[in-house]
């Protein structure tokens, strides 16, 4: 004789998880953006973020589309870094785990906008 188990609940949906960026993240990218604005280089950003990337998006103008993408991609963690500096052309300027070495590509480029 077997017994037969079944279940009268229901299984529950899980909403998949949306990649974000941390505050600490965040204070990084937004003091970088600010020194930018202050150079001049820089007018606005934007963020969004879905189930597998966020992307920090940094326009110099508002009706243009973006000159820089920063994005945040936790499934590349361990193989490419999960950060990646990318340029208006779709070129990858940088990828990396860490933000900061990351982002050094762009303070680069503030010290040649700055000093040229």
């Amino acid at each position: 004789m077997a017994i037969t188990l079944v279940s009268t609940t229901k299984a529950k949906k899980v909403a998949p998880e949306v990649v974000s960026y941390h505050r600490t993240e965040l204070a990084v990218i937004l003091s970088l953006y600010g020194r930018m604005v202050a150079a001049g280089e820089w007018r606005d950003y934007g963020i969004s973020s879905s189930r597998d990337i966020a992307i920090f998006s940094i326009f110099r103008h508002t009706s243009e589309n973006p000159v820089y993408r920063i994005e945040k991609r936790p499934k590349l963690a361990k193989k490419q870094g999960i950060y990646s500096v990318i340029a208006m052309n779709g070129q990858v300027l940088k990828r990396g785990r860490d933000l900061k070495t990351v982002l050094a590509v762009l303070e680069r480029k503030m010290i040649r906008a700055v000093s040229g």
